[in-house]
């Protein structure tokens, strides 16, 4: 595991998506375009195709499209990353750790069910989740969204840490109905 991926708490950056991708659905924030498929409603219709790992496929689904999405509206620049766009060495390890989550999907259980329901505040969701801490929902207070509102600057250049990555998910907070703003980090080389 390279250095840069033993800083980063994946099961943490896990629940972030999973709450980020879950509030930017079209039941929610409308800024991806899927409908409520991380919902008690996609849970029944996922789980019929795919009894064991439904909750995983649900996840799989709505990360690509809102990686997708995210994409379309904020092009990734060089040197800086998005939630939907780490650095190649923390994806792969990110991506490693999806056999574990399968495999221990119980233990995920309760996590997927309280993100069912469409949430109308990011940054309480995660408060509730306890995965955002007062100093950074303050950071979060003080940035704002590009001219063209499509984009959110995190100040400085930063390290690709769970600091970083607490504040580019707790950034989508600046979005609003049907038009994202992507946070995104430049970060140290």
């Amino acid at each position: 595991m390279s250095a840069l991926a033993t800083n980063i708490d994946l099961d943490r950056l896990f629940k972030l998506r999973l709450v980020v991708a879950r509030h930017g659905e079209m039941d929610a924030a409308r800024w991806w375009n899927t409908n409520g498929v991380l919902s008690r409603k996609g849970r029944l219709l996922m789980s019929r195709g795919f009894p064991k790992t439904h909750q995983f496929t649900q996840a799989r689904l709505v990360f690509e499209v809102a990686r997708a999405r995210s994409a379309e509206r904020f092009p990734t620049i060089p040197g800086c990353i998005t939630l939907w766009h780490l650095p190649a060495d923390v994806e792969a390890q990110f991506e490693a750790c999806w056999p574990e989550w399968v495999d221990g999907g119980a233990s995920w259980a309760d996590f997927f069910e309280s993100i069912q329901a469409p949430s109308d505040n990011l940054l309480d969701t995660l408060h509730a989740h306890e995965l955002i801490q007062p100093e950074q929902a303050e950071q979060i207070s003080r940035m704002r969204r590009s001219a063209e509102g499509r984009s959110v600057a995190l100040p400085g250049e930063r390290s690709v840490d769970d600091d970083t990555i607490t504040l580019l998910a707790a950034a989508f907070s600046h979005g609003e109905a049907a038009k994202p703003a992507i946070p995104f980090a430049r970060v140290d080389s």
